[in-house]
């Protein structure tokens, strides 16, 4: 804690004493103050604002059709619901629909029910937009999955099949595990059947979604720590079909085998990525544009939310990246918004990007504890 929220502390702490109401709003950094939004830089004619803030926590994210943001955490084991009623482009309240749940990181919205992926199981909670105040009790769709923190917070998404697509992350940062399970990506029916092993080798993935032209699964994958400041990167994957092999332990990125693992194994046996990220930059949410607000050339890029290194002598991330497609691959990896990161210090931490109804795209940040919305020029209702 710094020396100057110390005092804050103190003088609210002998206000309180004198009897005189005072309510303070604690940012990121524990320092008060608004947003610094000022510092974040984007593309020319791009614009972004607070969607919504008093989300602790803000983790994954998804959107009902009716306008509905869903939000999950880790720490706070909390789930919220954030409603846009007068579509207004601005969450009207934050409601926490769920408390007291183990790491509640990923949410998804099928038919009227949220699915939200505790580490170890996946509840459902059908009619959930029918009275947000008094949500239903949660039911167990599955419990099938290890009970280990490590890397256990999950991202889930529903996919073009209709399947649920559910990862479980490695329990370590390099080992072998002898679980089959771990360093995966599931997939279900919405009801918790025929659950099966869709893609094997990958580290920890904490986002995914599926071309809109191709219906191809992608995702980020977070590289392994302690192989130096700038090695392994971060991987962008794509497993069009089930049975890959994304190389998790033996090999990292394209052609670096693990030092530990790696012995008589060739990353030839494996599917590399197809692009490889910044080392260390924590590759977390990412979605495919697939809105009419932003120009016709950002259709079908990949928005990546980097939640920002944290063992790198000279950090890196804590910013919003962007990569360019053409027929399935990448032309370029380039920043979209940042300005997170200040001087070495970073007072936010995106964590999942989501596009709203409107075409704009939401970013969360745990750090800030809120919701930030990038719009372009000429658009401001999502309901528009």
């Amino acid at each position: 804690m710094s020396r100057r929220t110390v005092l804050i502390l103190a003088a609210v702490a002998v206000i309180a004493l004198l009897g005189i109401a005072v309510a303070v709003v604690m940012p990121p950094g524990g320092t008060t103050g608004t947003l610094p939004l000022d510092t974040i830089t984007l593309p020319a004619g791009f614009e972004i604002d607070v969607y919504t803030g008093n989300v602790t926590g803000a983790r994954s994210m998804t959107m009902t059709p009716n306008g509905t943001l869903f939000v999950g955490s880790r720490g706070p084991g909390n789930v919220y619901a954030v409603p846009d009623r007068d579509g207004d482009g601005r969450g009207d309240e934050v409601i926490t629909i769920a408390s007291g749940l183990d790491s509640p990181n990923g949410v998804a919205f099928r038919n009227g029910s949220l699915y939200v992926a505790e580490i170890s199981r996946i509840l459902r909670y059908d009619g959930i937009e029918t009275d947000l105040e008094n949500p239903p009790e949660a039911v167990v769709v599955s419990d099938a999955f290890p009970d280990d923190a490590s890397h256990g917070w999950k991202f889930i998404a529903f996919g073009p099949d209709g399947n649920l697509y559910i990862p479980v992350g490695a329990p370590c940062n390099i080992c072998d595990p002898e679980d089959e399970r771990f360093g995966t990506i599931f997939r279900m029916n919405p009801n918790g059947t025929d659950l099966e092993i869709y893609a094997r080798g990958i580290r920890n993935t904490v986002g995914f979604d599926w071309h809109p032209a191709t219906d191809e699964l992608w995702f980020t994958d977070n590289g392994r720590d302690w192989l130096g400041d700038d090695t392994p990167p971060d991987e962008l994957n794509r497993a069009p079909e089930s049975g890959m092999h994304f190389g998790f332990p033996y090999c990292h990125g394209a052609a670096i085998p693990d030092p530990e693992f790696g012995e008589g194994r060739s990353c030839s046996e494996f599917t590399p990525p197809e692009q490889e990220l910044g080392p260390h930059v924590a590759a977390l949410g990412m979605r495919f544009y697939d809105g009419g607000q932003f120009p016709e050339g950002y259709r079908n890029r990949i928005f990546i939310a980097e939640h920002g290194s944290w063992n790198r002598l000279e950090p890196i991330g804590y910013r919003v990246t962007m990569v360019e497609l053409e027929n399935s691959t990448p032309l370029s990896y380039e920043v979209f918004a940042e300005g997170w990161l200040q001087g070495g210090d970073a007072w936010g931490r995106p964590v999942d990007v989501e596009v709203a109804n409107d075409g704009s795209i939401l970013v969360s940040d745990d750090r800030a504890n809120g919701v930030y919305r990038i719009t372009y020029p000429g658009v401001t209702s999502p309901s528009g």
